[in-house]
């Protein structure tokens, strides 16, 4: 009976955690359905079925069915170029298709229109979306692809099939789930995203909501909205739990101790080497560029290093302890969904990605209300705005830690508890060992998210905050994108090293 029950103490314990994040999670839903409720069916169907929701819907279903697609070729594209050919300088472009993710994706918006002001509508909100975005996929696409057993592919290549038929028959299924979860990260940035599609004019439910919030304090209206954004969270979550399908993608052993022979591109090398080189002059020579020239024209008079300066440290401090808070409750719902797949652990780990389809400003109202009415002492208080990170960022932190473990063979958590180790000793020697290059690329990736976040933090924030998207965005309402300029490069000067960390680290996750 203790033998058993010893086994069984870790997964319950695990699932417990589980739950009860998961439970957290639903915190916004709850209020988006009890809004609902106060406001009557009657109401909820006025606001719902109307021509502008349906604008609305066909703005952001068109993003995601024309983003995602795009964003996957792209990444899978650049990925198959920088490891697996012999394209010259191949580390160096694989370094700049993951340094788009150190720039905001409003400050992509903003560098786009104040270099091209005609630019808006669905067009731009695509292109400036898939040049914000595709790192999302290319990295987990990259490190997969370098971890891959090449004995795979000289097996089919022995059998006769040609290399383009090795890709498709053996590496692309291999790319399953890190292109499924790179694209669920995209979809719900692109569900969520506020700042980008305000500055070209393009309306979404997410801008919609938000203009309902700050315009005509209509809460009802906007909550009804986020219900649609819900929906259609549920949506992508159903899809890509569907695609996913409960394949194994771990092995006992490392495999082949060589690395993948590179492809020689031949002829084709200079026009594919054009691939990284425009992706890389969009995603970050336009920012540059347009930030450069602002700077220029604003001179010494837009430095103000009193007020820069408190505004870094408070940047850097909600950043750093939002992602830690993040990645620490994200842990036992990552184990539960690898460890033991099926119907209930699928629905705990769908109720935190609908969070993240949400955006900041109807987070932030939840909590709001919740700590009005039932923790006032908590009110605008460092805790409320981290328990906002946390939900807000959540799925980054999952996706990072779910691609990690299912990477560790659960048979060396057994082994290790063969040898006499508890079992919460073998889990942490064995698998969350394992792991800490994903947990490190989830904080990361945390982090580069809360130093980005705008509305929440606007509306949670202790008075007196002020971070560095903060004071972008008041600049950039005023027009003054001379003085806003001084926040966007300070933002992308500090979100290079979480950029080189993330990078650094799904290298080392392939032993490189």
């Amino acid at each position: 009976m203790a033998a058993a029950w010893s086994r069984l103490l870790p997964t319950s314990w695990i699932a417990v955690a589980a739950v009860l994040v998961s439970l957290f999670a639903l915190l916004p839903l709850g209020f988006i359905i009890w809004v609902a409720i106060q406001t009557g069916w009657t109401s909820v169907a006025q606001l719902v079925f109307r021509p502008r929701v349906g604008e609305l819907l066909v703005n952001t279903l068109s993003l995601v069915i024309l983003v995602v697609p795009i964003t996957v070729l792209l990444s899978v594209a650049l990925a198959w170029l920088t490891e697996r050919s012999d394209l010259p300088g191949a580390r160096f472009w694989s370094g700049l298709s993951v340094a788009p993710l150190a720039v905001p994706a409003f400050v992509h918006s903003y560098a786009w229109i104040t270099l091209f002001p005609s630019i808006h509508g669905l067009f731009a909100g695509v292109l400036i979306s898939v040049i914000a975005y595709f790192p999302f996929i290319y990295l987990p696409v990259a490190a997969t692809l370098r971890r891959l057993d090449p004995a795979l592919e000289d097996a089919a290549a022995s059998l006769g099939d040609t290399p383009w038929r090795v890709f498709l028959r053996v590496v692309l299924p291999q790319l399953k789930l890190a292109v499924l979860g790179g694209s669920l990260l995209v979809g719900l940035h692109l569900l969520a995203e506020y700042g980008l599609y305000v500055f070209i004019r393009f309306d979404t439910f997410t801008t919609a909501i938000v203009d309902q919030f700050q315009s005509t304090f209509n809460g009802p209206a906007a909550n009804m909205l986020a219900g649609v954004l819900v929906v259609c969270c549920l949506v992508l979550l159903a899809l890509e739990a569907m695609l996913r399908g409960g394949e194994r993608y771990a092995r006992v052993g490392s495999g082949a101790a060589r690395t993948a022979v590179r492809t020689s591109l031949g002829r084709a090398t200079w026009p594919c080497l054009a691939l990284p080189l425009v992706t890389a002059l969009l995603a970050l020579g336009v920012p540059f560029l347009t930030v450069g020239r602002w700077l220029v024209a604003g001179g010494t008079g837009v430095w103000n290093l009193d007020v820069i300066g408190l505004a870094l440290w408070q940047t850097l401090m909600l950043a750093l302890g939002g992602a830690l808070l993040t990645v620490a409750i994200a842990i036992p719902m990552a184990w539960l969904s690898i460890r033991r797949p099926g119907p209930l652990p699928r629905l705990l780990e769908g109720c935190n990605y609908i969070v993240g389809s949400l955006p900041g400003v109807v987070i932030a109202l939840a909590l709001v209300t919740v700590t009005v009415r039932v923790a006032m002492p908590l009110y605008q208080t460092v805790v409320t705005i981290l328990a906002a990170y946390a939900l807000m960022f959540l799925p980054r932190a999952l996706v990072s830690l779910r691609a990690s473990i299912a990477q560790a063979p659960v048979e060396l958590e057994q082994a290790a508890g063969s040898l006499g180790r508890s079992p919460l000793r073998a889990l942490w020697s064995t698998t969350v060992r394992l792991s800490a290059p994903g947990a490190a690329a989830g904080v990361a990736l945390v982090g580069l998210g809360i130093t980005n976040e705008l509305t929440a933090t606007q509306m949670l924030a202790p008075n007196g905050t002020r971070t560095l998207a903060m004071a972008f965005w008041a600049m950039s309402n005023e027009l003054d994108y001379a003085a806003a300029a001084p926040y966007a490069l300070i933002m992308v000067v500090m979100s290079l090293p979480l950029t080189w960390l993330l990078y650094v680290q799904s290298r080392r996750m392939a032993g490189r």
